[in-house]
């Protein structure tokens, strides 16, 4: 998903899409697509709107990334769950791995979620990640390795992360939500009113671009100890 605008990230986000703005000098959306390729992924559609025509230059045909890449419009910013509903209607067939494109995860830590989600054969999977007290990350419960709720904490401090599985049963249930804008969160909040099972799938640190802060930190990270 990068057709966001990125309104947290103003000014820059008024010249440059988030998905291109660097982390470690690289374009987040870059290092992603290659993590993806690692994880064993052909294809990828990536949902582009906010100066889409920015990453749709940058990314290519994926052919750069080892990856065959298309690409879907989302021409209003509707929310997560309304950028895979025109992914699928380009064409995506589940089961999905959604993913936002303003997040790094660590090394192989995509790889190692996809591995667990299809042992674990739920009907959805979210990405979680200890970030105890940080006002921007919505906090998770989590038992068992099964995620019971989203938006109330555990004792554990793990919070979501922008990594969502998706089987087609869940994936179906997306044409039924309220909004706008339209979310994945309520997708698998409803799901797990349901019954549903949704996997808790632990990762490592993350690094995101949501605040100017963010790219300056992410590329000169000796300013951050200095006083």
């Amino acid at each position: 998903m990068a057709a966001g605008e990125g309104r947290r990230l103003r000014p820059l986000t008024e010249r440059w899409a988030k998905a291109v703005l660097p982390i470690d000098g690289r374009p987040v959306i870059a290092t992603l697509l290659r993590e993806l390729a690692t994880a064993g992924f052909e294809r990828v559609t990536v949902v582009t709107g906010h100066l889409g025509d920015q990453v749709e230059e940058l990314v290519g045909d994926g052919s750069a990334f080892g990856l065959a890449v298309r690409y879907a419009r989302q021409p209003e910013p509707l929310g997560s769950a309304d950028a895979v509903r025109r992914a699928l209607e380009a064409g995506v067939r589940p089961p999905l791995l959604v993913s936002a494109a303003d997040t790094l995860f660590g090394r192989r830590d995509v790889g190692r979620a996809v591995e667990a989600w299809t042992v674990s054969k739920t009907q959805g999977g979210l990405g979680v990640r200890r970030a105890r007290g940080d006002p921007e990350k919505t906090p998770v419960r989590v038992e068992n390795g099964r995620l019971v709720a989203l938006g109330e904490g555990g004792e554990d401090g793990l919070t979501a992360a922008p990594l969502w599985f998706l089987a087609g049963e869940l994936t179906a249930t997306l044409d039924s939500l309220s909004g706008p804008p339209f979310e994945l969160a309520e997708a698998f909040r409803r799901a797990l009113e349901d019954g549903r099972e949704i996997a808790a799938l632990e990762l490592g640190p993350t690094r995101d671009l949501t605040r100017p802060t963010d790219v300056i930190l992410g590329n000169f990270p000796y300013l951050e100890s200095s006083s």
